[in-house]
């Protein structure tokens, strides 16, 4: 069937609550993919930052198809021998947290979280340590402690009331944290690069200052880690950067290669608040989801993160090359941004699927991109002249 006929028969019968782009994709191989009508693209938003290692990955697609011929759920009643081996291999690129929850989103994992901080001050003694600051243009979700935690009121419209507790501060802002922080605080959430804010790091130093603050007045910090950790940024996790550790950490996107999975990493004396009854998932760390991820950090541990590194270098100079109404570049990684000087952001992304690219708009001046990590030089050059064509003819 044609990308007009598939389009078509999706408008009749789903939600129509994306802005879903007018291609349906049926196949993809490393950083390209394919729509119905055969055209293929160079794919640098990679389903959002979630096909990590590539579309059709060889190791994934191996793991995936070993797995299902033995089992493919059982449920958290049992054990099953690919989560205990993710986990181990999760937390062994941490210093301090050392055990692992496993769900099937970011959202999830962000909701666990919240609900995870707030217990553990129950259990210790401090159930009026109910607050927990956020920070304005921050995202951690759709449901509804998640979103209620998200610092951009137009996702919150019409779904209040939501549940109190938040406060919201400028993002970066540490003297506006100092004054917020107190013996009352529960946890600080934040990301250590805002994504949906328009890839928005923090400055240098801040985390420290947060890790800090929240150590002294015996809060927890939190870090969404969904759209950063596993190798996106050029480490196993974007705080990785600062040389600081949080007291829980949530993961998601690209742990299985665009398999969903999502992950809570916490420190052991935090893990503990969570007793058997008190939070669970059915379909959480199943053995098809946490088969794919362990191929994916074996990638990663081969010298995958040492070439975002320089992939990410690479990007980042091409970006800041193209000039005209693109004023500059931002992020870490393979996490980047493109500026525009003008509210072009959603034509550049519309002139580029033309041309062949796949890239992404947040608000009207920013365009992201977040390709696979096993990206090659050639591809990062071509997107690149890709782009600066799409912001010329936008």
């Amino acid at each position: 069937m044609s990308n007009q006929d598939l389009v078509q028969r999706a408008q009749s019968v789903l939600f129509q609550n994306y802005r879903t782009q007018p291609i349906a994709l049926v196949r993809g191989e490393g950083s390209w993919v394919f729509d119905a009508d055969g055209k293929r693209y160079l794919d640098f938003i990679g389903g959002i930052a979630t096909v990590s290692v590539g579309h059709a990955n060889p190791r994934v697609r191996e793991a995936l198809m070993q797995q299902a011929g033995l089992i493919w759920h059982a449920s958290n009643l049992y054990v099953t021998e690919p989560q205990i081996r993710l986990a181990e291999k999760l937390t062994a690129q941490t210093k301090t947290l050392k055990r692992a929850f496993f769900c099937n989103s970011g959202t999830e994992a962000n909701e666990a979280m919240i609900k995870l901080a707030r217990h553990f001050q129950v259990v210790n003694g401090h159930p009026e340590r109910i607050e927990i600051l956020c920070f304005h243009n921050s995202f951690h979700g759709r449901t509804m402690g998640s979103l209620a935690a998200t610092g951009q009121p137009k996702y919150q419209q019409g779904f209040g009331p939501l549940p109190q507790g938040f406060r919201f501060l400028d993002y970066g802002d540490a003297k506006a944290l100092e004054a917020a922080v107190s013996d009352k605080t529960c946890a600080v959430l934040l990301e250590p690069i805002q994504g949906e804010a328009g890839v928005l790091p923090a400055p240098r130093g801040y985390l420290a200052r947060v890790r800090e603050l929240c150590t002294r007045h015996g809060a927890l910090m939190l870090l969404d880690e969904v759209q950063t950790g596993m190798g996106r940024t050029g480490a196993w996790f974007a705080h990785q950067h600062e040389r600081i550790e949080p007291d829980a950490m949530t993961l998601a996107k690209g742990i299985a290669g665009g398999i969903p999975l999502g992950a809570l990493l916490a420190r052991e004396d935090v893990a503990k608040a969570f007793t058997p009854g008190t939070h669970a998932s059915t379909f959480g760390g199943n053995p098809l989801a946490t088969a794919a991820a362990c191929a994916v950090t074996d990638l990663l541990a081969e010298g995958l993160i040492e070439r975002v590194q320089q992939a990410g270098q690479r990007l980042s100079q091409r970006l800041s090359a193209i000039g005209g109404r693109a004023s500059g570049e931002r992020g870490l990684g393979l996490l980047r941004a493109l500026l525009l000087s003008e509210d072009l952001a959603p034509k550049v992304v519309a002139k580029a699927r033309d041309l062949g690219l796949l890239v992404n708009a947040i608000g009207e001046r920013v365009v992201r991109l977040a390709p696979p990590l096993t990206v090659s030089d050639e591809e990062i050059d071509r997107a690149s002249r890709l782009l600066a064509e799409a912001v010329a003819k936008a």
